[in-house]
């Protein structure tokens, strides 16, 4: 289940950059700079979910950043146009490999193991 959140971070990181595109910098369709305000909250959300059922924070930052990273690039290409050049779609399979990479290769930490319990007070009487 971590993994699914952090896979729908993932999503969420590379939708929200589209609403720097259609709001002009936030100067306009105010309703779309609301709208991407609250996929970030949910991609930082979701993100944290993650992180807390156990998968470790420099892999979940990598795979969210990684699919992210290539997700809005993937969507450059499609809406708007953009390059999709030899170098450049070789440079997006590396990125999307290495998270893959990291999902497989990665171990599945406890949440208990990240937060070791407390000691407790000895009596020395």
């Amino acid at each position: 289940m971590p993994w699914f959140f952090l896979i729908l971070a993932g999503l969420c990181e590379m939708v929200w950059p589209l609403g720097f595109k259609y709001t002009a910098g936030f100067s306009k369709h105010y309703w779309a700079v609301g709208t991407t305000f609250a996929i970030m909250i949910l991609s930082f959300y979701l993100m944290s979910l993650a992180t807390a059922r156990g998968i470790p924070i420099g892999t979940a930052y990598a795979v969210w950043t990684g699919i992210g990273a290539a997700g809005t690039a993937i969507l450059g290409i499609f809406l708007f146009q953009e390059s999709s050049d030899f170098l450049r779609l070789t440079c997006l399979a590396l990125i999307i490999s290495g998270a893959v990479g990291l999902k497989f290769l990665a171990p599945l930490e406890s949440p208990a193991a990240q937060n070791p319990p407390a000691p407790t007070p000895t009596n020395t009487d």
